[in-house]
């Protein structure tokens, strides 16, 4: 088992950043970094965690919440919800806290 992907603390709070706006198209989510200019699409799943952290959520909250949503192992989806987190994290689209908000 890797632990390289456990790199969010369960205790972590997401939110989003404000210089972006995002829109939903069908079951997906395109948001825009006004930073950077640059366009990102989510699938279903990516666009339901972006409407969640729309309001602060802390990193177990959202695992909990996908967990009773999506027909998915518990492994599987840590390790979805920690790799779509990181990669909105490294393209600046979400802040993640250690610190409780």
């Amino acid at each position: 088992m890797s632990s390289q992907l456990l790199e969010i603390s369960e205790n972590a709070t997401i939110s989003p950043i404000q210089s972006q706006i995002s829109s939903e198209l069908a079951d997906e989510a395109v948001i825009l970094n006004l930073d950077s200019g640059i366009y990102y699409g989510l699938n279903e799943v990516g666009a339901r965690i972006w409407e969640l952290i729309q309001q602060p959520q802390s990193f177990i909250e959202l695992y909990e919440a996908l967990l009773e949503e999506y027909d998915v192992s518990a492994e599987a989806c840590k390790q979805s919800l920690t790799k779509i987190l990181l990669d909105l994290k490294n393209v600046g689209l979400v802040k993640v806290s250690d610190e409780p908000e």
